[in-house]
């Protein structure tokens, strides 16, 4: 993707933009247009970040909170996983849709819909007094998310179209994207702690909050003409599809891959999808128009997005078990060392891929960024039980490469994800961007905690005077060379999508 490319597709929007209702010409004591103009363009970036550092948020902080939840509301073991899965299944399975209401609806206002949604679904679920109260209100939070992620991404895109500018937004949004997870473990160790579980979820109130009065100062958008009635039957088809699959993969991880009934939904799921796709490429108005997903630079990056966190998901899952398993350190103490990957994330987003989006070829971020945290797993794989210095000499530099490879690889995707698309597609290529990222992480997660799993059994049965620590570190350290093999698959598949051609 070049800058020409992106002044064009910049140019072919400002002429779709509505004119200002107040201003003429001839008003020479009104604010300067441009200085007006970007004003309003930096509140969008920060009314933006704020409601994706919401999203990614909560899609870790109430793990932390969820032992303490389970005591306070008399959950039973079966059904405390709800508290996390209700989020991922609403959120998943509804973010298509939620690309198609963005559209239809105008980003703005669907974007403050989602914003005041949000808060309300947490403020639910912090006040919830007994389990099916709680999981309702993490369903709602989901589905508010489903709305919220898309509309915020198509208003970045239809906000930043000069090259620096887009470069630095897209740093800054991916920053926060990045470093949320993150974040999410060390304030839900935080809250829980020395507030309470609810804080994990009342905590979002006040940050929605004040993301909706920053979105009073994003411009108005028009919604999509010719939108047309809802795709029904591929709206059905895509949220029951993404939320079988997604289920599935939180379903593998206690009752294993060859659990029939996660046989039964994954292949339920693809045969689901199957169906939506074939139903896409003859429906008047589709939920995704295909030609978002076949276009050449669009595919390597949703590809390069959703391998990225299937291995940085199972990475996180490696950190959170082998820091307070192994090496004893407490919630909180676990949580504070991933603030190195944070910053290291932030760093990369910003310094190194927001300076040089439009000087360089999107895979000349891309791949690097792939393969630097592809080294730091690799560093992680050469850990054993007898390992010494194990902060300085292999956290600490793991840390820092996977999050610099997180930061470079994150602007670069969401930039390319909706890059030269029509204004009737913003919604649906965001949507998708955002389901990339749903499915692997759920695919990450499950996938790599078996892998652990099974290797730890198998070391345990196969090793002579093995012990569980042992054990466990054999069984991290072969989940992250699996996670290793994948980055490189990674940054192969996304060479060849992406050519590296000048800017």
């Amino acid at each position: 993707m070049n800058p020409a490319d992106d002044e064009r597709f910049g140019a072919q929007l400002r002429a779709e933009a509505p004119a200002p209702h107040d201003a003429t010409p001839s008003d020479d004591t009104a604010p300067s247009p441009a200085a007006d103009s970007a004003r309003r363009r930096w509140w969008t970036l920060l009314a933006v970040s704020a409601a994706q550092l919401l999203v990614v948020l909560d899609g870790t902080i109430v793990n932390i909170a969820l032992p303490s939840a389970q005591s306070a509301l008399g959950m039973s073991d079966a059904s405390r996983q709800w508290a996390v899965t209700a989020y991922a299944l609403a959120f998943g399975g509804l973010l298509l849709i939620g690309g198609r209401i963005s559209g239809a609806l105008g980003h703005r206002r669907t974007f403050l819909i989602g914003l005041i949604g949000f808060a309300a679904a947490s403020a639910l679920g912090g006040a919830a007094v007994n389990p099916e109260t709680l999981f309702g209100a993490r369903a709602l939070q989901g589905a508010f998310a489903a709305v919220l992620a898309p509309a915020g991404l198509s208003l970045l895109t239809i906000t930043f179209t000069e090259p620096g500018e887009r470069g630095r937004a897209f740093g800054v949004f991916a920053a926060v994207g990045a470093a949320g997870s993150a974040v999410g473990l060390v304030a839900g160790g935080l809250l829980t702690e020395y507030a309470s579980w609810r804080w994990c979820l009342y905590v979002n109130v006040p940050v929605a909050l004040l993301a909706v009065l920053g979105a009073t100062f994003v411009p108005r958008d028009r919604p999509v003409r010719g939108e047309g009635r809802l795709d029904v039957a591929g709206a059905l088809l895509s949220a029951t599809g993404f939320a079988a699959i997604v289920y599935a993969f939180n379903e593998a991880e206690p009752l294993g891959w060859g659990s029939p009934k996660v046989i039964a939904l994954l292949a339920g799921g693809v045969l689901l999808l199957a169906v939506f796709a074939a139903v896409e490429v003859r429906a008047p108005r589709p939920l995704l128009p295909l030609r978002v997903l076949t276009h050449r630079a669009r595919a390597g990056a949703f590809a390069s997005i959703t391998l990225l966190f299937v291995a940085m998901f199972g990475f996180y899952l490696f950190m959170s078990y082998y820091t307070q398993t192994v090496l004893g350190y407490s919630p909180v103490e676990a949580g504070l060392t991933l603030i190195i990957n944070a910053v290291a994330a932030l760093a990369g987003a910003t310094l190194i891929a927001g300076k040089l989006h439009g000087r360089v070829a999107p895979a000349a971020l891309i791949v690097p960024g792939l393969l630097a945290a592809a080294a730091g797993m690799f560093l992680l794989t050469r850990l054993t039980a007898q390992s010494t210095d194990v902060f300085p000499l292999y956290l600490v530099p793991a840390l820092i490469l996977t999050g610099l490879g997180l930061g470079c690889v994150l602007p670069p995707t969401a930039s390319l994800a909706t890059a030269d698309v029509p204004p009737h597609d913003i919604g649906a290529a965001a949507a998708a961007y955002n389901a990339s990222q749903q499915l692997g992480a759920a695919l990450g997660t499950a996938l790599l905690n078996t892998v652990a799993a099974s290797a730890t059994a198998s070391y345990l049965a196969s090793t002579a005077q093995a012990t569980p620590t042992a054990a466990s570190v054999h069984g991290y350290t072969t989940a992250l060379t699996v996670a290793f093999v994948i980055l490189l698959a990674a940054a192969c598949v996304t060479a060849a999508l992406l050519r590296a051609d000048r800017p």
